[in-house]
């Protein structure tokens, strides 16, 4: 499975957070607010902009002022405020901010709000996993889910996606992501019924992690196949979800649809989020090799993906070669980069892409050649192997030869000019034909003012149109008349 499990937030712009106070304190204050105001307005809007805030702030998190906001934002002595004291290491006073220390004057909130109880589990679980305390950071999300499940407010639902991604994190760092299954269920099932989309998009995206993680391929596409589908409401969710569906198409061979998944993932992917679009370009350019294309150089030298990418322009090399030990090589020597990406049940389908090549290349250069030599070209253990991969390739329709196996030999028909046919001809017709319908399609689109086909009439026509209409209107007026 991939190592690169979060993808990294863009950096919230200089102008984001106030600039005339330097506290780290200050700032959490400010986002307290701004959840507060997003709370009583109803504004979803505020939650998504704080938590943008907060991911800004995350390298700046310290215990001290964890436990600081943590006596602003919550009732001293009550539940969630001892539980979540109790996660936080205790600090020499003498390493506080400045700002941290007038904190104890102000007045806590008498009636914290359930928004700002679940930013406070939030702001704890983040910091407990980037000090890298797993034991702690499971205790904390299993208490915030616990917690969680007694809410139904839609200002929560944003920041319950959030814990929902860091309560499956702190899991799978401990290697016992297993355990939670039952749990990611009943919580989707519960955004279900709550008719919380954000939800349940996060938490099918951490099932399916689930799943796959262990090889469950198969439950896994039930999962996605029955679960509700409406419009993604998150980019960053709807490339995980399409990655995985990509790699689910993988395993079941159609890798056409895998390949449209991961390519999609690929491009819609944030630019920082650089760890998983090199994971979604390693896939594709396995989905690629199995369909028989031979991905560009450029996939390969995109920016920062160059030492990642490696392996497999080397494998790329070795199948557009068709040379099978070359192939056998680079899959000896980077077995286990492919063993951690999850790639390496899908490089051994290429051996026979790799075969496949080179007898195309030995019946381009052959018109006649013995079943012998074929098998030292191709590396090939036995001439029974050879025998059978051509009789095979023959029949797919990959080379166009002929069996002689009395002799024991390939026999390579001669290919003819194909100029000297008529498939240029046709094939130009085509092509012209093609234009010529596109043509007229986009002349029977055009709009076009009303009688404008219509020949416009000269003067003398006009006047004598005119002096018409004038006499039928001055015979009707006089048989008006005569009627009253």
């Amino acid at each position: 499975m991939t190592q690169d499990v979060e993808m990294k937030e863009q950096a919230a712009p200089s102008n984001s957070l106030p600039s005339s106070s330097p506290s780290t304190f200050h700032h959490l204050k400010e986002i307290a607010t701004l959840i507060e105001t997003g709370a009583y307005a109803r504004e979803v809007r505020r939650v998504l902009r704080a938590i943008r805030f907060t991911m800004a702030l995350r390298r700046k998190l310290k215990a001290s002022v964890l436990s600081a906001f943590l006596n602003f934002a919550l009732t001293p002595g009550s539940e969630a405020h001892s539980r979540l004291s109790s996660f936080i290491p205790k600090e020499d006073e003498h390493e506080m901010e400045v700002d941290t220390a007038t904190s104890a004057s102000q007045a806590p909130a008498k009636h914290s709000l359930p928004e700002l109880e679940i930013y406070c589990y939030l702001l704890v679980l983040i910091f407990l996993i980037d000090q890298k305390k797993y034991d702690e950071a499971k205790a904390c999300s299993s208490a915030s889910i616990v917690r969680l499940k007694n809410m139904n407010r839609r200002t929560v639902d944003v920041l319950a996606a959030r814990l929902y991604f860091y309560y499956s994190l702190c899991y799978e760092l401990t290697g016992d992501l297993d355990e939670i299954r039952g749990n990611l269920l009943a919580l989707h099932r519960i955004a279900t019924l709550r008719r919380d989309e954000l939800g349940q998009e996060t938490l099918l995206n951490l099932l399916l992690r689930n799943y796959l993680h262990y090889n469950l391929y198969d439950q896994a596409e039930k999962l996605r196949s029955k679960a509700p589908r409406f419009e993604a409401h998150s980019n960053q969710q709807f490339c995980r979800y399409l990655f995985y569906l990509g790699k689910i198409r993988t395993i079941q061979l159609e890798y056409t649809d895998a390949k449209e998944c991961l390519l999609q993932a690929a491009r819609k992917a944030p630019v920082a989020a650089l760890g998983f679009r090199v994971q979604c370009n390693k896939w594709a350019i396995i989905v690629r090799l199995l369909l028989g294309e031979i991905p560009e150089r450029t996939v390969f030298m995109q920016k920062g993906m160059g030492k990642a990418l490696r392996p497999y322009f080397e494998l790329t090399n070795a199948v557009r070669i068709g040379d099978l030990e070359l192939f056998r090589s680079v899959a000896d020597k980077f077995s286990s980069t492919f063993s951690s990406d999850g790639t390496h049940n899908l490089i051994v389908r290429l051996r026979h892409n790799v075969i496949r090549t080179g007898l195309r290349n030995i019946s381009i250069s052959y018109s006649r050649i013995s079943l012998v030599d074929v098998a030292k070209k191709l590396r090939l253990d036995s001439v029974a192997d050879a025998e059978s991969i051509v009789a095979k390739a023959i029949r797919d329709g990959a080379i166009d030869a002929t069996l002689d196996h009395a002799n024991g030999c390939m026999l390579s028909k001669e290919t003819g000019d194909i100029y000297s046919t008529t498939e240029p001809q046709m094939a130009f017709n085509s092509r012209i034909a093609f234009c010529l319908n596109m043509h007229n399609e986009a002349v029977r689109a055009l709009r076009f003012p009303p009688n404008s086909h219509k020949e416009k009439e000269s003067s003398e026509k006009r006047r004598e149109r005119q002096q018409q209409e004038q006499e039928l209107a001055k015979h009707i007026a006089e048989e008006d008349d005569d009627e009253f």
